[in-house]
């Protein structure tokens, strides 16, 4: 399943869920195939994506869009 932000920036394919056994809760999505130009990923394959930043789940993950996450907005600030 593919994630984007609000703003409709491609951020990587979910590969797995990260659920606290304990609590029952859902904690993250541990995604793969990361958008390079999003974010910048040294000696990893993926990322984990809080559950408290996710908006909306249908056919695609909406995230929420957080200040300076791509890579581009880091540069030109």
């Amino acid at each position: 399943m593919k994630v984007y932000t609000e703003n409709a920036v491609y951020v990587g394919d979910v590969e797995d869920v990260i659920i606290n056994v304990d609590t029952k809760k859902l904690e993250s999505l541990a995604l793969g195939n990361v958008n390079r130009e999003v974010l910048e990923l040294t000696n990893f394959k993926g990322v984990k994506i809080p559950y408290r930043i996710i908006r909306a789940v249908g056919d695609i993950i909406i995230i929420r869009h957080l200040a300076g996450m791509c890579r581009t907005e880091i540069i030109e600030e």
